[in-house]
């Protein structure tokens, strides 16, 4: 079964469906439309039974290049109470809520670039593996904003260390496939031409699990995670978000 729409490419094979961001021309700017598509796929695809892995990828050169910044800027333009840039923003949170909490299996086929917001999808995948050439970028600070997108911090807290995501944010350097293996950002580093190869390694033997054992077992993996985080603050991404882009809009214009 396949579906084509306006920002995605979905394509089922036997239990396994692939998601691929499909916006080649502008590096798979996450807009507000693809926000709206993603999570109308990953919404349906738990209530298919026969669907047990999900595999999401880019299209062209990138996985994903972030946030649409031109349309939140320009959202801001039409509304400087900041409200409908808060509105994209639930949506990506919305997003990222859906790959954390689906029962199904999530893998990130990552290649090229995968900054800002394009990681944040990335790091709420269970497995994640790239290319050696893929490059990171964590650059909202230098571009005026929090790292406030999609509940990405904690989650990038709870995998990678709150040291080592300090340095990424704050100081705000580019990094390779080798120290995002290092930081358990990717779980594999392959050639490109093994990318695929490496992500079916991952879906055959997935796709044979009891389906009520392996969806029980990612329960329970998100459940011991989340046990120490007493409270998310990330629910408050939204928010910040749009003040923050709110006020450096208004000092840039002065």
């Amino acid at each position: 079964m396949a579906r084509d729409l306006k920002s995605l490419l979905v394509t089922d094979n036997g239990p396994v469906r692939s998601i691929q961001l499909n916006s080649p021309e502008n590096g798979n700017l996450l807009s507000e439309l693809m926000l709206d598509e993603l999570l109308a796929v990953l919404n349906a695809a738990d209530d298919d039974p026969a669907i047990r892995v999900l595999v999401l990828s880019g299209a062209g050169g990138n996985f994903c290049v972030g946030a649409d910044r031109g349309e939140l800027i320009s959202l801001l333009a039409e509304d400087p109470s900041g409200t409908s840039l808060r509105t994209v923003a639930v949506k990506g949170r919305r997003v990222c809520d859906a790959l954390a909490s689906t029962e199904l299996v999530t893998i990130a086929r990552l290649h090229g670039s995968v900054i800002g917001a394009g990681l944040a999808l990335a790091v709420f995948c269970d497995l994640r593996v790239g290319t050696d050439e893929c490059r990171f970028w964590l650059p909202e600070v230098e571009f005026g904003t929090p790292p406030a997108w999609g509940g990405a911090l904690p989650r990038l807290i709870n995998e990678v260390g709150a040291a080592r995501v300090r340095e990424l944010i704050l100081v705000g350097d580019r990094f390779d496939a080798a120290t995002a293996h290092e930081l358990s950002i990717l779980h594999k580093v392959v050639p490109g031409r093994e990318l695929d190869e490496a992500v079916a390694r991952w879906t055959e033997p997935l796709a044979r699990r009891p389906s009520a054992a392996l969806r029980t077992a990612k329960l329970m993996l998100n459940g011991y995670a989340a046990a120490p985080r007493l409270a998310d603050g990330a629910h408050f991404d939204a928010d910040l978000l749009a003040s923050a882009m709110t006020r450096h809009e208004l000092t840039q214009q002065r």
